[in-house]
């Protein structure tokens, strides 16, 4: 394997110039990608994959750029230990929650410790104090955003290193290892990262997202998630003769966030295993006002008790006033992915021993949140998520660990070389 400083050096250049590009993602967009700087992002990486020696990149018409690095075991010894393509996997949209529009990152180098200001904005620190992950970055070259943006490490990071990878397999054909499906995918931040992943064209039995934080870490349970939107229909009158007429939606819409758990079920109030109701988005007038939800469990069944409370609140506001009309309309969005993986249980050890190789001990986390691993896990194609280096995601104090982004590199390479000389372990 290369120096690090060979792989820094690479890696840095290429998430410094990624980050730069805005690729935010927007749900209100009726388009696909729903914004024109992926497709920008999307088409810089199918060029460089191009130039890096990879003969099969394609871009679809939804802007999903995949390409395949052939395997290179000789096909009797893929064919004796079960070989299979398995597939590595980044998004280029960043979170809307916070803008991603001319991104102007900050490189420190050999992290000394205590607070990190951000020249942008005089209100925003990185404070060790809240950022555990700062006391394993002494010495380390940190990479944070100047406090008026969101920074991109989600997922660019991850971009950056399987790019990087690629790059070394390519040059390093004396690796065994089994063939290679890549896929970059738009919109995973409003969770419409899979909606046309073509699974056929990708090829690939298993994969990997690269779409985690903290160095070690491997995730292959997932939140149980769906979207809802409570629909309340009022009656709009001139507010001059409005008496005994008017049914004001805006109220009623008040009325139903009020009944909302107050002590449970919130984002604020939960952590582990414990699901939520989150209300996120409200837009509407007198006439009517639509509340956004995601609704979020580990255990799928309570899902359907999540739906229930929504409508029994949406029964006790109609009945407020009569003339008011409030529905609940409830969406899938992704599905926990630990059952399918469980039942494939070498794909997270074969992840887990790669990361021992690069000196790290590994450890797993419960994914509040979704990734793209969830939907094509659901798609058939169990698919763990490995860690990034980027910490302190959709914030204006986000920021990236460089040191910890080549031990990613390197775990994407050990794991190559792993599933070449394991392939489908026996269970």
């Amino acid at each position: 394997m290369g120096s690090e400083a060979d792989f820094k050096t690479e890696l840095l250049e290429r998430f410094l110039r990624y980050v730069r590009i805005h690729t935010e993602s927007d749900a209100r967009s009726d388009s696909f990608p729903s914004t024109p700087g992926q497709l920008t992002l999307l088409g810089m990486l199918a060029d460089e994959l191009r130039a890096l020696g990879v003969a099969d990149v394609h871009q679809d018409e939804h802007g999903y750029v995949m390409a395949t690095l052939p395997g290179t075991l000789p096909a009797d010894i893929a064919t004796e230990r079960r070989v299979p393509t398995v597939g590595w996997v980044a998004h280029v949209d960043t979170s809307p929650d916070v803008s991603g529009k001319n991104v102007k990152p900050q490189l420190i180098e050999r992290y000394e410790g205590g607070v990190i200001a951000l020249p942008g904005a005089e209100d925003q620190v990185i404070d060790p104090a809240e950022e555990s992950a700062l006391a394993k970055a002494m010495g380390n070259t940190l990479v944070t955003t100047d406090g008026t943006t969101l920074l991109g490490a989600d997922d660019k990071a991850g971009v950056a290193e399987i790019m990087t990878a690629v790059g070394y397999l390519v040059q390093h054909p004396e690796i065994e290892r089994g063939p290679i499906a890549l896929a970059f995918t738009p919109d995973e931040e409003i969770g419409k990262g899979a909606q046309y992943f073509d699974i056929e064209r990708f090829g690939a039995k298993y994969a990997y997202t690269l779409d985690g934080a903290d160095a070690g870490c491997v995730e292959f349970e997932t939140f149980s998630a769906d979207a809802a939107e409570v629909i309340i229909d009022g009656r709009s009158q001139h507010p001059g003769y409005a008496k005994g007429k008017m049914v004001n939606a805006i109220k009623l819409a008040a009325e139903f966030v009020a009944r909302l758990p107050k002590d449970s079920l919130s984002p604020e109030l939960t952590a582990g295993r414990e699901g939520f109701v989150h209300p996120t988005n409200v837009e509407g007038n007198v006439q009517r006002v639509v509340l956004s939800f995601i609704l979020r469990e580990f255990d799928t069944a309570k899902l359907v008790d999540q739906r229930k409370l929504l409508e029994g609140i949406a029964a006790e506001v109609a009945g407020i006033d009569e003339r008011a009309k409030v529905t609940v309309e409830v969406s899938e969005t992704y599905r926990n992915m630990g059952d399918a993986i469980g039942r494939v249980p070498f794909v997270v050890s074969h992840a887990e021993e790669a990361i021992r190789r690069t000196g790290i001990e590994p450890f797993s986390e419960l994914v509040r949140g979704g990734t793209d691993g969830a939907r094509l896990t659901a798609m058939g194609v169990p698919t763990p998520n490995l860690f990034t280096g980027g910490h302190n995601y959709h914030s204006r104090r986000e920021w990236a660990n460089v040191d910890e982004m080549v031990k990613a590199v390197e775990v994407l390479i050990e794991l190559a070389k792993i599933w070449g000389e394991r392939g489908e372990a026996k269970t």
